[in-house]
């Protein structure tokens, strides 16, 4: 394995074996009953986004945290030929969008703020997937005074820094967009630009495991009128 589970959060869904989107919302709905203690009580969440997540990645860097969980020098030598071998228009700088080792090796190098949050801030109810992560709690000014310490911690340490237009603190009353879903106390909905997407999409023919996929899809939510839609 390239990094022992241990060394990873156990909220850090993206990319692993049992984890995946699925589980990272079951995650969060569980962490909502708590904070809200079964919605009676204001939950508040924080919710962040690294801007230019995979094109920021700090080649040099991330081989320094490889190095500090594997010491095999002919690992760490394919690992760094992998890392380095994607080039962009700053030196050092990205890891290629999409691929299957940048997916792995991102987790890897934010493993290193997932530690911060569980240790340093004692952030107990915290979810991270890639580069988009919540923190819940019924305290509206602790969430507002971590934040700060947040973009430092990304700045110094990562070389990252927090999308400035999806950075917000809301409460579930107003609805929180997390994973495709926009999640209420109750219940949750599909985001609007998935909708649309959907329904652009099925103006036209589309093939049956395209249909089955998004139907699939609205199985994990609370669709019942949007699935009626679709099938008129």
């Amino acid at each position: 394995m390239l990094l022992s589970i241990k060394h990873l959060s156990n909220d850090s869904y993206s990319c692993r074996k049992f984890k995946g989107t699925h589980r990272a919302i079951k995650r969060f709905r569980q962490f909502i009953y708590k904070v809200s203690e079964n919605n009676t009580k204001t939950c508040w969440i924080l919710k962040c986004d690294v801007r230019k997540f995979f094109a920021s990645i700090d080649q040099n860097l991330l081989l320094e945290i490889i190095g500090k969980y594997i010491q095999d020098k002919d690992i760490n030598w394919l690992l760094s030929q992998i890392v380095t071998s994607f080039s962009s228009t700053k030196e050092g700088i990205g890891l290629p969008l999409g691929n299957l080792t940048s997916q792995l090796l991102v987790n890897v190098y934010m493993s290193e703020f997932d530690y911060f949050m569980k240790h340093t801030l004692k952030t107990k109810y915290y979810i991270r997937y890639a580069d988009d992560f919540v923190i819940l709690s019924q305290d509206k000014k602790w969430l507002e005074s971590i934040l700060p310490e947040i973009r430092i911690f990304l700045l110094e340490k990562l070389k990252l820094t927090l999308h400035p237009d999806k950075i917000f603190i809301k409460t579930l009353a107003s609805g929180v967009d997390f994973l495709g879903w926009v999640h209420f106390c109750d219940h949750k909905t599909l985001r609007t630009s998935t909708k649309r997407r959907m329904f652009k999409k099925f103006k036209s023919a589309v093939p049956q495991k395209v249909f089955d996929s998004y139907f699939g899809l609205l199985g994990h939510g609370n669709t019942h009128k949007l699935r009626k839609q679709l099938v008129l």
